[in-house]
């Protein structure tokens, strides 16, 4: 029985030694990954100089000066306050032998000195050779040669779940690495106006913290796939989401960068916005999918090639539109003058259109404004017509201004506002008051309608439910 107690023992301690080894076994090894590309990672310190100001202290009278001793008319003449410079650090990775490396733009951002600090502790002075605000991309050159370099993934096929790795210099501890998953691609981060618009983010868990930013992210080939830029955090610190420009977005501003030191990027002239479940509805699709034209700028791309306001497109040069905040990554990315397909829903038909992109200059793709709509007795608004000059000033033909909103009713409850304008019912055009009631009048019940209206100068689309 003691033999057999002890045969026991020994098989429960052989399963548990190869349970351990079978799961240390499949936990990613991530020294490696460290000891091939950690050479190529760099830490970057950038130097912004306040105006130097030279006087005299309010207090002190010029005239005094001439009875003061020679060593304290010295001293006053040239006291003054200090010069100051603001620092700050980040990271950064060489992409080629001779000396480029890649970053954030708010890294370097107006910095009048940039020093690059290398792995093996030699420090160079680095010049930026272009940078783009929109990415939050920057490239800069150190003159070297034979220096380490990172390679590249295909952020393409990046999957969430997987596991990622960051390594930077954290509050400006050099070569510092963090491990993560991916928890989603494809972010927009609205509340950054322009980056958020043109760059379909990597959100992971890698904790990021100040100076990180600019370093780079592996897969677990060793391969970069994205550069970390950015963390959302309550706390402050690395406890939150941290996101990563995609390599795809960035080797194509370092290209453009290199060649000419700015960025050029794909533009239509429109407005746009999301596609509710009601608005879905309203214009007959599926399911909510898709960016809705809330605006057609006169005499941009997108009117030349026929889109319409209320149009939703649903894809663009081969990829598919499922939100508002795809086609911005889109388009942004497509050369200036290329001829692209654009499938949209006109009507609750599938249309083909085929429009050339110009070029993104002083403008850009806006998203529209939210919620807002309706009008007339069954949907609780009181409106007047426009004057020429309020037409004029909104550069339109026709409409209605909404002057009351019930209290409860549905132009309420769809989030209408004294001040906005409608446009447009459905596919009707709303020209005055008069034919604003006909179209309302005539509405089926039980039913969502889009609604077009101007609010603040934007245009955008709310879906109203039309009840007896």
């Amino acid at each position: 029985m003691k033999r057999n107690w002890m045969s026991v023992w020994c098989g429960l301690a052989l399963m548990l030694a190869l349970a351990g080894k079978s799961w240390s076994a499949a936990l990613p090894d991530f020294t490696t990954i460290v000891e091939k590309n950690s050479g190529a990672v760099v830490k970057i310190m950038s130097t912004q100089k306040s105006p130097e100001v030279e006087g005299l202290p309010p207090d002190i009278d010029p005239r005094a000066l001439e009875q003061m001793p020679e060593i304290f008319r010295h001293l006053f003449q040239y006291r003054g306050q200090p010069q100051r410079e603001r620092q700050s650090m980040g990271s950064g990775f060489l992409v080629s032998a001779d000396g480029y490396i890649l970053t954030n733009h708010h890294v370097v951002d107006g910095a009048d000195a940039v020093t690059v600090r290398l792995a093996d502790r030699r420090e160079f002075e680095a010049r930026i050779v272009g940078s783009d605000k929109r990415s939050d991309i920057a490239l800069l050159k150190v003159e070297a040669r034979d220096l380490p370099v990172v390679s590249f993934g295909n952020t393409d096929e990046l999957a969430v779940g997987e596991w990622v790795v960051a390594i930077g210099s954290p509050f400006g501890l050099d070569y510092s690495v963090t491990a993560g998953i991916v928890s989603a691609r494809g972010r927009s981060l609205p509340s950054d106006g322009e980056t958020g618009n043109y760059v379909p983010f990597i959100q992971t868990d890698v904790a990021i913290n100040p100076g990180n930013s600019g370093g780079p992210l592996f897969n677990l080939d060793g391969e970069v796939v994205g550069i970390n830029s950015q963390i959302y955090t309550r706390s402050g610190g690395s406890i939150g989401l941290s996101f990563a420009i995609p390599i795809s977005v960035a080797i194509d501003v370092m290209e453009q960068l290199k060649a000419s030191g700015h960025v050029v990027r794909g533009w239509l002239g429109v407005g746009i916005q999301d596609v509710d479940r009601a608005l879905a509805e309203s214009f007959g699709l599926d399911k909510p999918a898709g960016a809705l034209i809330s605006q057609v700028e006169p005499g941009g791309p997108a009117e030349k090639a026929g889109v319409r306001v209320g149009d939703v497109v649903i894809e663009f040069d081969g990829q598919p539109v499922n939100e508002s905040a795809d086609l911005p990554h889109i388009v942004g990315m497509v050369k200036p003058g290329t001829r692209s397909a654009m499938k949209v829903i006109r009507e609750g038909k599938k249309t083909d259109l085929r429009i050339t992109v110009g070029e993104l200059e002083g403008a850009q793709e806006t998203g529209a404004v939210a919620q807002a709509s309706a009008t007339g007795g069954r949907i609780g608004l009181v409106i007047d017509d426009l004057d020429q000059q309020q037409k004029a000033q909104l550069r339109i033909n026709g409409g209605v201004v909404v002057r009351e909103v019930a209290r409860g009713k549905a132009g309420d409850r769809a989030g209408l506002r004294p001040g906005d304008v409608i446009t447009l019912i459905g596919s009707e055009s709303v020209r005055d008051a008069r034919r604003f009631s006909e179209i309302v009048a005539a509405l089926p019940s039980g039913t969502h309608v889009p609604v077009r209206l101007l609010r603040g100068g934007q245009a955008g689309f709310v879906a109203i439910r039309i009840e007896d």
